[in-house]
């Protein structure tokens, strides 16, 4: 991959082309950014019935991203994020019922209803969280790259973490153990350009995030990542770097959150003409949708069926999570300790 490749930003024009894409492969995409689109609005609304407590970061508007980038990943590749955690889990195909379940606090969750939104994990999908802490999945995805490089393996491990956390001191420490030990591991900076709400420009004096890791050696590149299609292109250069054993390498992709950094997050800190603009003019869903009927693969009719199904998944998973039970009492003494 060449060093510091950038490519479109947020801002920049959709994505025209489906870089020889089928139908199947778009319809794919659309269907399963569609899912979380919708997941996240149900999620929403429950939260704000009281039926989830404590924080809720909704994935809206990122979605190509988790979609783009685990479209690749093969069996036994690992998946850990920060919070805003939703997407990345239905992404890896986990039952939408377990995750609003474990969205709820209630038995059927995934966690058994111990994690709630910003903790959820599943060892059976290879996702390991959901991490509360900003900036702790980029130490916790380099053990698990040091692990896969122990094995020796072949797994890559997709590390997530947004554009604040990419301040951190933790993460540096990171690039250099991944660096010196040539780590198979993809640093994916998701950079909504917020924060928690404070701009980049006004947060980094190095605002080309992709940049980071050259003074460890570790290339990078700048995604447009409003664009599935731009977004799984760059994700199959890096993980065929990782998987040569050239070591890790950084993905920045470009997004936009629709809404605040949580449920409790008014964002004033933008004007409402800002996000009207984006969602316009580069929602990711959109891009898709205009590709399969730009090349005329499908109808209004067919789009309009799979939006149907969507909604009739999220419903169920909405049903089932109100009427799982909650954890039992004994649970809290439950998974405390792993035994290896």
């Amino acid at each position: 991959m060449a060093r510091a490749k950038s490519a479109a930003k947020a801002g920049d024009q959709p994505a025209d082309t489906a870089n020889g894409l089928g139908k199947d492969a778009l319809l794919g995409f659309y269907r399963n950014m569609l899912l979380i689109r919708r997941f996240e609005e149900r999620a929403g609304q429950l939260y704000g019935m009281g039926l989830i407590g404590g924080f809720c970061h909704l994935y809206i508007g990122q979605e190509a991203i988790a979609i783009g980038v685990q479209s690749i990943q093969e069996d036994g590749d690992q998946v850990i994020t920060a919070y805003r955690d939703h997407g990345h889990m239905l992404a890896c195909g986990m039952d939408p019922n377990e995750v609003m379940a474990e969205l709820t606090g209630r038995a059927g969750g995934s966690s058994k209803g111990k994690g709630g939104s910003m903790h959820m994990f599943s060892r059976e999908a290879e996702f390991y969280g959901g991490h509360g802490i900003v900036g702790a999945s980029a130490p916790l995805g380099t053990g698990l790259a040091l692990a896969n490089r122990y094995r020796d393996n072949g797994k890559v491990t997709f590390t997530y973490f947004g554009d604040g956390a990419a301040n951190q001191g933790q993460v540096y420490e990171s690039f250099n153990m991944a660096a010196l030990w040539k780590l198979p591991v993809v640093y994916v900076i998701e950079n909504n350009q917020y924060a928690m709400g404070t701009s980049v420009a006004r947060a980094s004096a190095q605002p080309a995030l992709y940049k980071r890791g050259e003074s460890f050696g570790i290339q990078g590149r700048q995604v447009d990542g409003m664009s599935v299609v731009a977004v799984k292109e760059a994700g199959e250069e890096a993980v065929a770097w990782c998987r040569a054993g050239k070591g890790p390498i950084i993905l920045e992709m470009m997004t936009y959150r629709y809404r605040g950094h949580s449920m409790s997050d008014p964002a004033k800190y933008r004007s409402k003409d800002e996000v009207t603009k984006m969602r316009a003019e580069h929602d990711p869903i959109d891009q898709v949708r205009a590709l399969l009927l730009g090349n005329k693969m499908v109808d209004e009719d067919a789009l309009k069926a799979i939006d149907k199904e969507v909604k009739d998944i999220v419903q169920q998973a909405a049903d089932f999570a109100q009427e799982s039970p909650e954890p039992d009492p004994s649970e809290l003494w439950t998974d405390v300790y792993v035994e290896a």
